[in-house]
């Protein structure tokens, strides 16, 4: 077994395994999606370099990890403001599509709308939330 197939585990994500681990995964939908998702990094060493990825922008860094007892994609975006958003999702195009819209301005209020997955959002300290 390579080490990328032991990192992943073949089982919840062959298509990862096949690209090479998440980022790979992740440039590859961007592409797809036509998504403009910025600068795509993860980990030089250990698991972490299959299994976690980083989308970074001016306004922030998107974190993506995957789920290890189920295929889900976990997402949490720090906003260089200081506000905050996490979810999950088992789609990896919503992933670059909400990485496509955080950097073409979208509020946390406006991805919360379009990306439901998104159920913790945190506004900076003395801002108001513009999410319901």
């Amino acid at each position: 077994m390579t080490d990328v197939s032991t990192a992943l585990g073949v089982r919840l994500y062959p298509d990862l395994v096949e690209l090479g681990g998440l980022a790979s995964a992740l440039a590859l939908a961007a592409t797809r999606c036509q998504a403009d998702v910025g600068r795509i990094s993860a980990p030089e060493q250990g698991r972490g370099r299959f299994t976690c990825a980083e989308l970074r922008s001016e306004r922030g860094t998107i974190c993506v990890g995957l789920g290890s007892q189920a295929r889900y994609f976990m997402v949490d975006i720090a906003g260089a403001d200081g506000c905050r958003a996490d979810g999950d999702t088992t789609d990896l195009d919503q992933v670059v599509r909400i990485a496509d819209a955080w950097r073409g301005g979208a509020s946390l209020g406006e991805l919360r709308a379009r990306f439901p997955f998104l159920d913790h959002v945190s506004e900076p300290v003395g801002e108001h939330p513009t999410h319901a």
